[in-house]
């Protein structure tokens, strides 16, 4: 029996994946966590043979949760959920060290294979992203301007692309103003921009976009 741990803030994705793996006969949700801190307690108070964490939560992201949970269990598989399958951001997935990268919008079959798969102490990666992956092999590491990013960076640099406001953003990631926006300036000075318009069109240009 495969024993999961759900970490995501919305409650229906959480219901919905209890659904989804309610089906197989070969795993068993035994936990669920809304944010990077349950997730890393969760951990600790649970045999947990796979945790599928959301990339995007407020606070600590999926990635900010990756190295406190291995703290607590080296080998812990960790499967990363994300809203699109982007080659970055996939990219920094497994330089983090999670097991696998799946996109939500993948059908429930894919995401019960990638556990399966990764429960096995191998990586998972979808079609989607593998191929996008492919057309990076050989590209320098820090050939782009993004690369430079903090992964929280990253984070805000595509929630800018997708229209949210500093306030939005701060609300989301339980952050202050201030905060986001020193995160802002960061990424255009890093990127040579300078306002939330030119983040946009270079997102989308770059795939980055949320």
């Amino acid at each position: 029996m495969i024993r999961i741990l759900i970490v995501d803030d919305h409650a229906l994705i959480r219901e919905g994946l209890r659904k989804v793996f309610r089906r197989e006969d070969d795993i068993e949700v035994v936990a669920e966590a809304a944010d990077a801190a349950q997730a890393v307690a969760q951990v600790r108070a649970h045999p947990v043979d796979v945790a599928v964490l959301d990339f995007n939560m407020p606070g600590r992201s999926g990635l900010d949760a990756l190295p406190q949970i291995h703290a607590c269990k080296p080998r812990l598989p960790v499967l990363i959920l994300s809203m699109a399958p982007e080659r970055d951001l996939a990219l920094r997935v497994f330089k983090a060290g999670a097991a696998g990268f799946v996109s939500k919008a993948d059908a429930a079959d894919e995401i019960v294979a990638a556990v399966r798969l990764v429960a096995t102490g191998r990586k998972y990666v979808s079609p989607a992203v593998a191929e996008q992956l492919a057309t990076g092999i050989g590209v320098p590491e820090h050939a782009l301007p993004h690369d430079a990013l903090s992964d929280r960076e990253f984070q805000i640099a595509g929630m800018i692309a997708a229209g949210k406001g500093t306030r939005a953003i701060a609300d989301e990631l339980s952050l202050s103003v201030n905060t986001i926006a020193t995160y802002r300036r960061r990424i255009l000075d890093k990127l040579g921009l300078r306002s939330d318009v030119e983040i946009t069109r270079y997102a989308i240009e770059h795939g980055i976009a949320r």
